[in-house]
């Protein structure tokens, strides 16, 4: 994937397939370091799907026979020499949270992280997409709950 918003997107589409109808996007810069974290209230995992989701040969899709997106999003990260951490509890949702060096050569841009959010907002119409950016200080905040409310979509 070119860039991380590509990654945002992916990991954003596992939780509408685990049935999530709640997604929190957060993007933050601190000391050095881009953090990601996309948490959604799906289905979740078991402790032995979790323990084998950063395997690029294993998936739980029934189309095809492996699951490229959360490993290459963790590859995508150790490579700066960041991490990332998976939580996932069954019937309480799932969340990923990505570490990456910003100053490292490795590191990929952002991208256009306005447009992903566009898709998955206007793909998604009856899910309330939580965003909230902090980079540099300047901070972008974003719900879908009050378009729901007024029955905008």
């Amino acid at each position: 994937m070119e860039d991380l918003s590509c990654h945002i997107l992916d990991i954003a589409e596992n939780s509408l397939r685990a049935g999530a109808d709640e997604i929190s996007i957060e993007i933050s810069d601190a000391e050095g370091s881009l953090n990601i974290e996309i948490s959604d209230n799906g289905r979740g995992m078991d402790a032995e799907i979790l323990s084998q989701i950063v395997d690029p040969f294993f998936t739980t899709k029934t189309v095809r026979k492996v699951g490229l997106g959360i490993s290459f999003f963790k590859e995508s990260a150790e490579m700066t020499g960041g991490d990332l951490k998976i939580e996932s509890k069954e019937n309480m949702g799932t969340k990923i949270s990505a570490t990456f060096k910003s100053d490292h050569i490795d590191c990929k841009p952002l991208g256009d992280i306005m447009a992903t959010i566009s898709t998955l907002v206007l793909a998604n119409p009856a899910v309330r997409f939580r965003f909230l950016q902090n980079l540099d200080d300047e901070i972008i905040e974003f719900d879908t709950q009050e378009l729901l409310k007024q029955e905008v979509f």
